[in-house]
């Protein structure tokens, strides 16, 4: 029996008693992954990316192991929900014009202490001055840096559009005018390397692919190691007590512990490990979210259809966003349908052996993405659901 093979028994075990659709988490799985990116940042501690999780009870689990600390949110409005939750350290991650969200932290201190806003422009500053209707609460302030690698003297431009501010002397110039400015309070930088940490160098069938990706990736880790450092000097001249500085992802994690400069690493993705995970070389994980389909139709030899299951990622569309059928091993999507929002038919030998109201279970391409589908995600613990635990969507939160 296989791995994979002895994962289908136990799904099927535990979850006999469910009716699918139905996602799941492999907590053995989850609890492995998460031990995995602490022995891979050696020491530097791990800002857990809400984003790529969406369940609280997955985030307190997960913060409560050594080496773990703090969350990075991606809204502004679920930063605050975070905060009057519990947690006492969030970090957002992307600028916000949530006016009445940012009038909110201003008049709470409870919540100005626990959470940081992402800043890249001094219009940001002034929106938030702007919409503070009247709060006086200090707002903790976090400046981003580019990280994109440009080639061929800045023609090419390999890397996320994020933030505008790229040189030492932009960031010092924007912290200065932080500084200067009361009500807030200068407290980190955050470099999200993504050409590096979420791009797998390991791309089934495309070796030549994956050579240029790695030779990328390697050119990209060396400039941004040498520039992020610069860029920490010259902001450290600007503010001295700068609490931290946040950089990686799940596919960097052991690289940018690496660098001096940065004292703490993201991640998040690395705790489910979706599929756009498969194809690198410097780390190999577990599956642990997965969603189960049930089978309602069998057209014909070599052919099963299930109920709905047509959940793709954000990003440039292409197979790569789609879920695939995982368990049991052999199927594929009907190329003329692929998966549907009503219906998905799927093709392959182990069709003939599944029966209707059978389950075929999928990994999502993207991780917290597959908990804007569910209310619920069943934990299970060997062959046992152990609990069932809301998503966001389940707790009434759609933040995006």
């Amino acid at each position: 029996m296989t791995a994979r093979t002895a994962d289908l028994t136990r799904y099927n075990r535990a979850t006999a008693h469910l009716d699918a659709p139905v996602a799941v988490v492999d907590l053995d799985a989850f609890d492995a992954n998460a031990d995995d990116l602490v022995r891979r940042a050696a020491g530097k501690p791990i800002r857990v990316a809400s984003k790529s999780v969406r369940c609280r009870a997955l985030l307190e689990r997960v913060l409560a192991r050594p080496g773990f600390a703090g969350i990075m949110s991606f809204t502004l409005a679920e930063s605050l929900w975070l905060a009057r939750a519990g947690f006492d350290d969030v970090l957002l991650a992307y600028p916000s014009a949530d006016r009445a969200a940012f009038a909110e932290l201003a008049a709470d201190p409870k919540l100005a202490g626990a959470v940081t806003v992402m800043v890249d422009d001094v219009a940001q500053l002034e929106l938030i001055d702007a919409a503070r209707a009247g709060g006086h609460e200090e707002i903790r302030v976090c400046l981003e840096l580019d990280t994109s690698l440009r080639l061929m003297v800045g023609r090419v431009r390999i890397g996320a559009l994020r933030s505008p501010l790229r040189s030492p002397a932009q960031l010092a110039e924007l912290a200065g005018e932080v500084a200067r400015r009361p009500g807030f309070r200068l407290v980190g930088l955050m470099a999200y390397e993504g050409h590096i940490a979420g791009v797998g160098d390991a791309v089934a069938g495309r070796p030549l692919r994956s050579r240029a990706i790695r030779l990328m990736q390697a050119a990209g880790r060396r400039e941004l190691a040498a520039r992020r450092a610069e860029v920490v000097r010259a902001v450290r001249a600007v503010a001295p007590d700068l609490e931290f500085v946040n950089g990686g992802g799940t596919g960097s994690v052991q690289h940018t512990a690496a660098e001096a400069a940065v004292t703490e690493i993201a991640a998040g993705s690395g705790l489910y490990v979706p599929r756009l995970f498969d194809n690198y070389t410097s780390f190999t994980a577990r599956p642990a979210a997965l969603f189960a389909q049930p089978v309602v139709r069998r057209p014909g030899v070599g052919v099963v259809t299930v109920l709905g299951g047509g959940y793709p990622a954000s990003g440039p569309a292409g197979a790569d966003r789609l879920p695939v059928p995982y368990l049991p091993e052999g199927l594929r999507y009907d190329s003329q349908e692929g998966p549907g929002e009503v219906q998905t038919p799927l093709v392959g030998a182990a069709a003939d052996d599944l029966l209707i109201g059978d389950k075929v279970w999928f990994r999502h391409a993207k991780a917290g993405e597959l908990c804007e589908r569910f209310d619920e995600l069943q934990l299970i613990e060997g062959d046992r659901v152990t609990a069932a635990v809301p998503t966001y969507r389940g707790e009434g939160r759609t933040f995006l």
